[in-house]
């Protein structure tokens, strides 16, 4: 006959001094059916984890979780990996043959296991699945080491989800090398870019990589120099200026992305006077109305006031400093009286005008304006002569 307590009466107490050795605990797992197996992985890993203990009945518990990790029946495994995934108390090394099993015993594992180490981790990224560096990727967290393992080894969706979990350490170096491995890929590009904080190193290499969209994201969401974010909303407002002659021009959209402006600061005197000299006029207007707090339709007839004190009155009102209203003064004298000609280069032309006009006939720019200017203009006559 034989006196061994059973896996019930050992994990619940009432088991004597005398403890279970591995073969026990081997024939005794061999008899039941997968389905009992795998009913009692669950009730053995809810004790393991829910219940105070002594030594014996740990001791105990950790022999028959051993065993059942090494159970010719993946079910079996997996519900062992599901009900012991968060626990703290889990053996390692059973940890580790968890997490190097087939996805759908190690997923469970490889998601939130605090047990394994860093070094556990980068190993798995060598030599594991894609589901399963997607599952590393997606922990609460990810430290440096297994990030950059990541982004070495892994692929596209994997590294998508590295760059879109807020947990994962990411320093400058591992987001620029993101940027070498998929700098055309959207599916990384979109979580990289709303990712909360972005070194400006990083933010201004995505500048030229991203879509139109995510980089107005990048203007308005993160601190880019002064000239780089001019120059992304002036290019992000391209298409609206080759069609504002045409009358097309899509209202509500150019009104949220003056609003989105103002409220991280970028909306600034310098940017207004910047857009009048690429010509686009509806930002202008849309802005000053924005910032003057007047109508669309009234800061438009304003602005264009045959007289000079609608565009004086709308300024002020807008709070705008005095010495740059000659400049947007200059700016839309020219663009009145320079209409595109319709012949090959005519916008850079015709912005060439507004800029070269500014400069001999206004002198009180900002250093910084200036340049950038002067920036512009080069970069003009370089695509007329193109």
């Amino acid at each position: 006959m034989n006196n061994h307590p059973t896996a019930g009466q050992a994990i619940g107490g009432q088991v004597s001094g005398d403890r279970l050795t591995k073969e026990d605990v081997a024939r005794l797992l061999s008899d039941p059916s997968p389905n009992g197996r795998s009913e009692l992985a669950v009730k053995v890993a809810q004790q393991f984890t829910g219940a105070a203990l002594s030594d014996a009945e740990r001791k105990l518990a950790e022999d028959i979780i051993r065993v059942m990790a090494r159970d010719a029946v993946v079910r079996v495994r997996q519900s062992l990996a599901e009900n012991l995934k968060a626990s703290p108390s889990l053996p390692r090394d059973v940890a580790l043959t968890l997490a190097r099993d087939v996805e759908a015993v190690a997923i469970p594992v490889l998601s939130v296991s605090t047990v394994l180490t860093d070094a556990d981790l980068v190993e798995i990224v060598r030599t594991g699945t894609d589901a399963k560096h997607t599952a590393i990727a997606q922990r609460p967290a990810v430290p440096a080491s297994v990030a950059d393992a990541l982004i070495e080894t892994a692929s596209e969706g994997a590294v998508a989800a590295l760059v879109a979990n807020s947990g994962a350490e990411l320093g400058e170096k591992s987001l620029g090398r993101v940027i070498d491995r998929f700098a055309g890929s959207e599916a990384v590009g979109d979580p990289l870019v709303h990712r909360t904080k972005l070194p400006i190193t990083i933010a201004e290499r995505l500048v030229a990589v991203v879509s139109e969209t995510l980089r107005q994201h990048l203007v308005t969401n993160h601190e880019l120099p002064a000239k780089v974010a001019a120059d992304l909303i002036l290019q992000s407002r391209e298409r609206a200026t080759v069609s504002l002659f045409s009358g097309e021009n899509d209202e509500g959209a150019l009104e949220r992305l003056v609003a989105q402006l103002s409220r991280t600061g970028r909306l600034t005197s310098s940017l207004l006077v910047r857009a009048l000299c690429v010509g686009d006029v509806a930002f202008f207007e849309t802005a000053m109305s924005y910032m003057g707090n007047v109508p669309l339709t009234n800061a438009r007839l304003l602005i264009h006031d045959a007289g000079r004190l609608g565009l004086k009155s709308i300024y002020d009102k807008a709070k705008l400093p005095p010495a740059l209203l000659p400049a947007c003064r200059i700016a839309l004298d020219v663009l009145k009286e320079t209409p595109y000609d319709g012949e090959a280069h005519d916008i850079e032309r015709h912005r060439r005008r507004v800029i070269e006009r500014i400069l001999t006939q206004y002198e009180d720019l900002a250093a910084e304006d200036l340049d950038y200017l002067l920036a512009k203009l080069g970069d003009l006559m370089v695509a007329e002569a193109a």
